[in-house]
């Protein structure tokens, strides 16, 4: 239960971070960041209910294409559900902002791992 709010903080603040970029993903203010966070996160946890192995084929036979159109999904959904998160430029955004989401989700969770505040 602590990883996951861990990770509903995190995947908050890289959305914070991501609406300062210019690729179209607007969000009010920090609670909106902290519902979406939530939403994004216990999707993302349903979709790694899916066995490891059921999942990596797919990503692998379509070069990461899979993964990305899940991951897209996931961030329209919140989009759509959450007042305060627009996207302004629909498909596009969603794309963008689900490959920005995952790098800076990625430094994010490195820099803590490196202080020893999530486990490895």
């Amino acid at each position: 239960m602590v990883g996951f709010l861990i990770s509903i903080i995190v995947i908050s603040i890289s959305l914070l971070l991501i609406s300062k970029l210019p690729i179209g993903v607007l969000i009010n203010n920090p609670l909106k960041a902290l519902i979406s966070g939530a939403i994004i996160g216990a999707f993302d946890g349903l979709y790694h209910l899916i066995p490891g192995w059921l999942r990596t084929i797919p990503a692998v036979l379509s070069f990461g294409l899979i993964p990305l159109i899940v991951h897209t999904i996931i961030f329209a959904v919140a989009a759509w559900l959450v007042e305060g998160f627009r996207l302004r430029w629909g498909l596009g955004s969603a794309i963008l902002g689900a490959i920005a989401l995952a790098v800076v989700n990625f430094i994010l969770f490195s820099v803590l791992r490196l202080f020893g505040l999530v486990a490895a």
